[in-house]
């Protein structure tokens, strides 16, 4: 078992150097406005990922979950992926000027920018930027480092402490991952607006999460860990995903069928654009792997236990998730582009992303040990 954890940990190392060549390249050989939108999307990525996991624990908390218990700590780890984030997002801020042209000296000519202008300058955006990562750290030092902290107390206090922080935590999730919408992804095109596209980006961060979630935990338990997560857990793991597969679809949809209804040029050029050439086809794949294939895969109800099909289909709302970040990012460049930049920017995210959740799975018990609600949520049954 050390033997191949070297292994698997030498191969990540070796991929995230290798992707690294690529990335340091991509800046002058495919220009900045390429190398950014790069960076833009796995930055977002590894952030919903981390947001959404941080969701779900202050969530379990708030409404006093018990059968999640024993799996709580799976979301509490992958939350930590906000402590690399905050570089990479200080980072991305070099990026406003290339991509993003409400930040522009020209943006105070054009009638429709002029209004938005102190909104999208870069020290507004920039101050916005640094103060949600800085609440998002002290959910993570009080929801996950409590947590880590109790394993070692037993004291039963941090439970109504984390109580009572969640609705506060839930309230600044909802506006500063609106924040993260507006600022990081529709900025990109800032005379287009959409009133649901935060609910939107929500629903891809909270299905993504839950993703993450139920690969780990299939993972760690086909390897003789989480011994007491029983089918019931599992089960309930997969009926949350086929429910927010639904869910994404349906703002999808919605968004769409409002602009289409409306048909205002304001609104329809965003879409145009994506779903014009090229873009029609990567728009007809994101519908095939982010609903058609999860959720006919789902449906039956054995195959929420089934961890093999569990740990596919996490993987590939995994996958999805990214290819909707690059739908809706990489348009502003022009035709869909797919070649060593972008092949090394997912090597050397993807392998470090693992590595970090790699050593953040060591940190701590596997189940929250000092929660007095363990022994109840492992004697879940449906």
């Amino acid at each position: 078992m050390t033997g191949s954890k070297t292994s698997t940990g030498q191969v990540l190392w070796g991929a995230a150097a290798l992707g690294l060549m690529g990335v340091v390249a991509a800046y002058p050989v495919a220009g900045p406005a390429r190398f950014w939108a790069n960076w833009l999307l796995w930055f977002l990525f590894l952030l919903t990922i981390a947001m959404g996991s941080l969701f779900i624990v202050a969530l379990e908390h708030l409404v006093g979950s018990r059968w999640s218990v024993p799996l709580r700590r799976i979301p509490e780890r992958l939350s930590t992926l906000l402590l690399p984030a905050v570089p990479m997002a200080l980072v991305a801020l070099g990026a406003l000027p290339v991509l993003y042209p409400g930040t522009r000296p020209e943006a105070a000519h054009d009638p429709v920018l002029a209004g938005k202008a102190f909104w999208l300058s870069t020290p507004f955006v920039s101050t916005r930027v640094v103060l949600c990562l800085a609440l998002w750290l002290v959910g993570v030092a009080v929801l996950t480092g409590g947590s880590l902290r109790q394993d070692r107390t037993r004291d039963p206090g941090f439970n109504v402490k984390a109580r009572r922080f969640a609705p506060a935590f839930l309230a600044i999730f909802a506006l500063t991952l609106t924040l993260v919408a507006f600022d990081w992804i529709s900025a990109l095109e800032p005379k287009w607006y959409s009133d649901i596209f935060g609910v939107y980006l929500f629903a891809g961060t909270f299905l993504a999460a839950l993703a993450a979630t139920a690969a780990s935990v299939v993972y760690l338990k086909d390897r003789g860990r989480l011994e007491g997560v029983r089918p019931a857990h599992l089960y309930n793991l997969g009926a949350y995903l086929f429910a927010f597969t639904v869910f994404w679809s349906y703002i999808a949809f919605a968004q769409y069928l409002l602009m289409w209804y409306g048909d205002m040029p304001e609104e329809v050029f965003w879409y145009k654009e994506r779903l014009a050439g090229p873009w029609l086809g990567v728009a007809l794949l994101l519908g095939v792997v982010h609903f058609l294939i999860p959720f006919f895969a789902l449906i039956p109800r054995d195959a929420k236990e089934d961890t093999r099909r569990l740990f596919w289909v996490a993987v590939l709302m995994l996958v999805a998730h990214v290819l909707d970040l690059y739908w809706l990012i990489f348009p502003v460049l022009g035709p869909p582009r797919l070649f060593w930049p972008e092949l090394s920017f997912a090597l050397f995210f993807i392998s470090g992303g693992l590595l970090w959740v790699r050593a953040a799975m060591e940190r701590g018990e596997d189940m929250p040990a000092g929660d007095p609600f363990l022994r109840e949520g492992l004697e879940f049954r449906l």
